[in-house]
């Protein structure tokens, strides 16, 4: 893997996103988006003790004592929040410990692909080499980047409407609005909002001038 040439530093916030080679689907079914959202969890842990396809074979219970030892510990970084679709992902870190966002980086992506590989059958990289990580630097990039990676499923047509954006299940966005339990630190966001409404408002009223935005996009770059 080529190296990266600006340092990922501990404190800050970063875009990071990557695809399957070749457009390639990296997520196909329930089953796919689910282990992702499980190696996302798992390994923004700095000391899991074993693999997360070890660990999802032990009993309930051992599964269970481990998850809340590994929530006593510290992370690698805190997912602010993060969107999977269908050949690509979207998440909005902060590295919580020197490296981390590269060793996250390297755990999930590696995980899942050995997963993913044995399940469809096929060999190799499934995403491109080196992830995309761009350095937020102001608190109005980091709100915009929130809404902008929670209204992906809609402004890519994977979504029709607002009501399936709202359930949409491979997306921090659930969190957000308080319909589902997580592992994203949600309170660097919503600590800008008075209520979770109004971060509702704050995603939804650009909703379809980021979609405009996407149309041209593919317009002017898609062949």
């Amino acid at each position: 893997m080529p190296g990266r040439a600006t340092p990922l530093v501990t404190g800050e916030f970063y875009h990071i996103y990557n695809r399957g080679i070749n457009h390639c689907r990296t997520f196909i079914d329930k089953r796919d988006f689910n282990r992702a959202q499980l190696s996302l969890d798992f390994y923004r842990f700095i000391s899991p003790p074993m693999r997360l396809s070890f660990y999802l074979r032990l009993p309930g219970h051992q599964q269970e004592e481990m998850s809340n030892e590994l929530k006593r510990g510290k992370v690698l970084v805190e997912i602010v929040s993060y969107c999977l679709m269908g050949d690509h992902f979207h998440l909005l870190l902060r590295q919580r410990a020197d490296g981390g966002i590269a060793k996250f980086m390297s755990n999930f992506q590696n995980s899942y692909t050995r997963y993913f590989n044995k399940r469809h059958k096929r060999d190799g990289s499934l995403f491109l080499d080196q992830f995309k990580a761009v350095r937020v630097v102001s608190e109005q990039q980091l709100l915009h980047l929130s809404r902008y990676i929670h209204l992906n499923p809609y402004s890519s047509y994977t979504v029709k409407n607002f009501s399936e954006l709202k359930n949409y299940q491979w997306s921090s966005f659930l969190e957000y609005l308080g319909e589902k339990n997580g592992f994203c630190t949600t309170g660097v966001v919503l600590s800008y909002f008075p209520s979770k409404e109004k971060y509702e408002n704050f995603v939804l009223n650009q909703a379809d001038y980021q979609r405009g935005l996407e149309i041209v996009k593919h317009l002017m770059f898609d062949t």
